[in-house]
């Protein structure tokens, strides 16, 4: 069934921003080969963590809206795990208040 998702990452701070748009693209490009259909996308740059991860105290966080079978999800948070650049991840589906939410956000984003 396909739902709508949103998927944030945050990446480890010693990459590079080449490094950053290569990770991020591997993310986006792998959505779309598996049928999914990104929504939106939002680099929210390098912050602070709440604690240490990997003895890590900050990340670079990227925001993934996408639409996709419910099935890849299993396939998407496998390919956060195997990467050593990825620290942490959070994939969630979507309810209809979320993405109604979600296109309020952006449109009040174009519009400042």
């Amino acid at each position: 069934m396909i739902k709508q998702y949103e998927t944030v990452f945050i990446a480890t701070p010693v990459l590079s921003e080449a490094q950053i748009k290569e990770a991020v693209a591997k993310y986006v490009n792998f959505i779309k080969e598996n049928g999914g259909e990104i929504v939106y996308e939002e680099d929210w740059g390098l912050k602070q963590l709440a604690y240490p991860i990997q003895k890590k105290t900050s990340g670079f966080y990227y925001l993934i809206e996408f639409k996709a079978d419910s099935l890849f999800i299993d396939k998407l948070e496998t390919q956060y795990r195997r990467d050593e650049r990825i620290i942490r991840f959070l994939t969630f589906a979507m309810d209809k208040h979320a993405v109604a939410y979600a296109e309020k956000r952006r449109a009040n984003k174009q519009a400042k």
